[in-house]
């Protein structure tokens, strides 16, 4: 029996030095929005293929996509910069969006281990902040905890030190 994948997918190509990733941007279902984030993140996975001379190319897979049109954040990764595209996933295709999501951006540095936490789950587990190592472009994945004062399950995430981190959360409006 052959699996079938439910979902819809897209392609980039990234040239020479650039590293692309895609997050889909979850609005939090209404049951959960009293004790949760308003948003949530989810890194969308890919295959990547070398095309051409030194451009990769990448196939993004959105394994829940809504019924009409889904938000995503496209980081690009170059060799001291990041940038950031809003774009709208509507059918199989890309069209980057005028309208501006809330998102905040940091850089985050320290020259001692540090730990970066009280960031809060909806809950399934899902969250609103994500933490990229800009070198390799891979998630610092948060530990999980228990918050006994707040009665909520949190993270925390364990920064190297002398190392550039990019985080970004998505807030809601009157958040900011």
């Amino acid at each position: 029996m052959m699996e079938t994948w439910q979902g819809k997918h897209f392609s980039i190509t990234d040239p020479k030095g650039v590293s692309t990733v895609i997050y889909q941007i979850n609005k939090t279902e209404k049951e959960f929005l009293k004790d949760s984030p308003s948003y949530t993140v989810q890194r969308l996975d890919f295959s990547e293929e070398l095309t051409g001379e030194n451009m990769t190319k990448k196939t993004f897979y959105v394994d829940n996509p809504s019924d009409n049109q889904d938000d995503l954040v496209i980081l690009s990764f170059a060799k001291d910069r990041v940038v950031v595209n809003m774009a709208i996933l509507d059918d199989d295709k890309i069209s980057i969006s005028k309208k501006p999501m809330p998102l905040k951006f940091n850089s985050l540095y320290s020259e001692e281990k540090t730990e970066y936490k009280d960031f809060r789950y909806t809950p399934n587990l899902k969250r609103p902040i994500c933490i990229i190592d800009p070198e390799t472009t891979e998630e610092v994945k948060p530990v999980l905890y228990y918050d006994e004062k707040t009665n909520e399950v949190k993270g925390k995430c364990k920064l190297k030190p002398y190392k550039s981190y990019f985080a970004f959360e998505v807030r809601d409006k009157k958040d900011n």
